[in-house]
This record gives C-alpha cells, structure tokens and sequence, in this order.
C-alpha cells in the first residue's frame, strides 16, 4: 500500500484530535472542556450526522439494494453488542458489559470520516447513502444495550415487574436516538431546500461533519 495514503489518514485532522485526546489522558493532563461543551458537540454532531443522513438518502432514492444495504446495517450494528456483552460478562458486571458492548456496537462517526476520507484519496466513489446507514447504525447498539441492562440486571427478588413496554419506551425515547432519527427524517423531508435554509452546501456540510 503507498505509504502516502497511510499518511493521509494519520493525518486527518478527526484522528489528530483524538490521539490529542489520548495524550492528554496518558500524560495526566488537566486538559478539561467545559461541562457544557461536551453536550453541545455531542448534540450538535448528532443533528450534523442526521440531517445529512437524510439528505442523502433523499437525493439517491430508496432502490432495493439502498434498502437492503441499510437493513443490513442495521442487522450487523444489532448483533455485534449482543455478542459482544457475552464475552465480556465473563470478567464484567452487566452494567460496564453492556455499555462497552453498546461502544463497539455503535458506529464510530471519526472512523466514518477517515474512511470516506481515504476512499475520495483513491477516487472511489460510495453511495451517498452510506451516511444515512452512519446515522441508522446509531441506535440499535444503544437500544440493544439498554435491552441487555434490563433483563441481566433484573433481581429475582425485585417487587418490580418487567415491562418491555418500558424498556421500547426508555430506549426509543432516548435523547440521543430521539435527537438523531428525528434529524434523519428532518433532512428527509426538507431535502434541497434545507440546505439552502441552512446556507451551507452539501460539500461543506461534509467538511464542518
């Protein structure tokens, strides 16, 4: 492999920022963002990752193979905490299990900039619809891994009866699944036009993702 284009991705900025990240832990730092910070960014990533998402998929049409593609993904972003939360709760307790296994389950936005990064390097061109998997990809390792809490944290003797009903409830209502589909249909339904509202163009919407 040229060793320009391992280079390349080394040198993105997203990957940059968080081996910055890590030094700083490593090093001890005393580095820290603003409590508000880290929820803005997070919020304001989610709406980015969404709404693009949506647009996407609006632009390039809902074939049968876009469908089948982003059915798979979902699938895949569904069993790997699954598995995932058995392995470690051999040496973990539910609670740190699961939310690991939501970690590895859920997809990571910094690694799906680097890759489509090194993908326009090669001039290979991916469906635009890629993102709205990025985007659906989100919530099931969130949802799978609040599922899992529930039932191997629920104690025999709890007077509490377990609802799923509560649980759906929990995990679809979630501020983050909630703030992220609810983009993803936004970017949907206005298309075109909700670029032009936000007076960005879809190439530099990338760029600020």
């Amino acid at each position: 492999m040229d060793g320009s284009l391992i280079l390349f991705n080394i040198l993105n900025p997203p990957v940059l920022f968080f081996f910055l990240g890590m030094l700083a832990v490593f090093c001890k730092s005393d580095l820290e963002i603003p409590q508000p910070l880290p929820k803005l960014f997070s919020l304001y990533l989610l709406v980015a990752i969404g709404f693009k998402g949506g647009y996407e998929l609006q632009e390039s049409g809902f074939s049968p193979q876009i469908a089948a593609t982003l059915i798979a993904a979902i699938v895949l972003a569904s069993a790997v905490p699954v598995y995932t939360f058995f392995i470690l709760k051999i040496k973990l307790d539910p609670y740190n299990a699961a939310a690991i296994a939501a970690t590895y389950g859920s997809i990571s936005a910094v690694t799906f900039i680097t890759a489509s990064s090194f993908l326009e390097k090669l001039h290979i061109t991916y469906g635009g619809h890629m993102v709205t998997a990025l985007a659906l990809m989100e919530s099931p390792a969130i949802i799978v891994g609040l599922i899992l809490v529930r039932v191997f944290t629920q104690s025999k003797d709890s007077e509490e009866e377990f609802s799923w009903k509560h649980v759906f409830q929990e995990a679809f209502l979630n501020g983050s699944v909630f703030l992220l589909v609810g983009s993803l249909v936004i970017g949907m339904l206005t298309g075109e036009k909700g670029w032009e509202k936000c007076n960005l163009s879809p190439k530099e919407f990338s760029t600020v993702l």
